[in-house]
């Protein structure tokens, strides 16, 4: 199975927990946009606190939206050049370990 993945590595100045409530509220915004039930059974991320990076599974509808809005959110919190983001497509599967972990 392959997956369209998109990976963010973060800036150290960037505190990690900032970054893990974007990536909450892009769950929540997703939410809005497709349903609880959807997000639940169609997202996928992962947030590395010591590597300070996170992956999105943006192979699904709900997981380029939380892509979208992530990014989004990044951009206007901490600024283009505090992390960089970059398509990992058709890859294969990172490991089971790329869940919605978190997810509210």
């Amino acid at each position: 199975m392959n997956r369209e993945l998109y990976r963010y590595n973060f800036d150290s100045k960037v505190p990690i927990r900032d970054i893990e409530e974007s990536l909450l509220l892009a769950v929540l915004a997703a939410e809005s946009l497709h349903g609880r039930s959807l997000v639940r059974l169609d997202a996928s991320f992962c947030l590395d606190s010591h590597k300070r990076s996170c992956v999105v599974d943006a192979a699904t509808e709900v997981g380029r939206a939380i892509a979208r809005i992530f990014t989004g959110f990044l951009t206007r919190e901490f600024g283009e050049e505090a992390f960089q983001v970059e398509r990992v497509g058709d890859g294969p599967v990172i490991g089971p370990e790329l869940k919605a972990t978190g997810a509210a």
